[in-house]
């Protein structure tokens, strides 16, 4: 199963990833900074249970694609690198927006909630993401493909609340500022693309696992 190294690596990167705000969390500080901090939290926690969604369907899909062939399975990790670096890309050729977070309408909680969930399922990209990113840190040889998707999908959504939640947090009071300080979007935007690229160029170095 999952050895220590391989776990803590995976949570390097995985906070190196959540630190810097994307879609997700620019919903999240919306909603924090125009309904108050608990709204932010529920947000978070939908699109939270969204993405544990698509990291069930990443388990089951690599499971699959491993019993296919080993061949599979290594193609598979490649093309996950190459996406995590075309993601970095996109980071660093994406235009600032005008101001940070749109303005977000009054809400039921309840309704935050499952917009978050639907907002996150319904997303492709989300899917994409994960069929990329938890392949590289998965040794078919040390057990089930599967399972260790599943673990570290669902250490990748434990980190995620976390962060988000403390966004959501930092919103309720700095929310006017994160939303219009140009600079604040313009580092936030290079230093992901830096974290997508260096990781997708790590795994693509690192070679596949045979199992």
């Amino acid at each position: 199963m999952l050895q220590p190294a391989q776990i803590q690596l995976f949570i390097l990167a995985s906070l190196a990833l959540l630190v810097a705000p994307g879609p997700a969390v620019l919903y999240i500080v919306a909603r924090s900074v125009s309904q108050g901090r608990l709204a932010g939290m529920v947000s978070a926690a939908g699109v939270q249970m969204g993405a544990s969604v698509h990291i069930v369907a990443a388990a089951l899909g690599l499971s699959a694609v491993l019993l296919s062939s080993a061949l599979a399975f290594n193609i598979v990790k490649y093309l996950g690198a190459a996406y995590l670096i075309y993601l970095g890309a996109r980071q660093w050729l994406a235009r600032e927006p005008a101001t940070g977070a749109p303005a977000a309408p009054h809400e039921p909680l309840r309704r935050i909630f499952a917009q978050g969930v639907v907002v996150n399922v319904l997303n492709p990209k989300t899917a994409l993401f994960f069929f990329a990113f938890l392949p590289q840190f998965v040794d078919p040889a040390r057990g089930d493909v599967a399972a260790q998707v599943l673990l570290l999908g669902l250490l990748f959504v434990a980190l995620a609340i976390v962060n988000d939640g403390a966004y959501a947090l930092l919103a309720g009071s700095l929310g006017n500022w994160l939303r219009g300080n140009r600079c604040f979007w313009s580092g936030q935007r290079i230093f992901a693309g830096a974290v997508y690229v260096g990781l997708g160029v790590m795994a693509a170095f690192s070679g596949a696992s045979n199992p």
